[in-house]
């Protein structure tokens, strides 16, 4: 059974979340100096947001019969096979790593862009699967 749904990795999320709390924990009991207690303290809050956030937004894509599922932070939409002009591989080189990022262009000009933190796994592989699934005629 090939994978048709994909999301931020669970122990990645958590890791984040575990370390927002690391953070937070200090900030409010153990340091005493106000700049350092403010930038731990936002730091910390920030990871458990960010963390809240991935989680809630899971699945990010997802192949269902009514088309490419995309769900945010303000929602899930449905995107039939009619809507998606383009899906392709952008490809560039960052910090010295190759960055990879799934995007789907619709008809409407929206972009949606997806990195291998959204997806869970390499953008390629996702491609890969999307075009199996019938929506290669949208390119590469």
């Amino acid at each position: 059974m090939q994978q048709t749904q994909w999301s931020p990795p669970a122990a990645g999320i958590a890791a984040c979340g575990i370390a927002g709390v690391i953070l937070t924990i200090p900030a409010v009991t153990l340091i005493t100096d106000p700049p350092g207690r403010i930038l731990a303290g936002v730091a910390g809050v920030g990871l458990i947001v960010f963390a809240i956030l991935s989680w809630r937004a899971r699945p990010k894509l997802a192949i269902e019969d009514a088309g490419l599922v995309t769900r945010g932070l303000f929602g899930t939409e449905i995107l039939p096979r009619t809507t998606i002009k383009l899906i392709r591989i952008t490809e560039f080189r960052r910090l010295a790593r190759k960055v990879r990022l799934l995007e789907i262009d619709t008809i409407d000009d929206r972009l949606l862009v997806f990195t291998r933190w959204d997806l869970g796994t390499d953008p390629l592989q996702v491609l890969d699967v999307l075009t199996d699934a019938g929506y290669a005629g949208a390119g590469s």
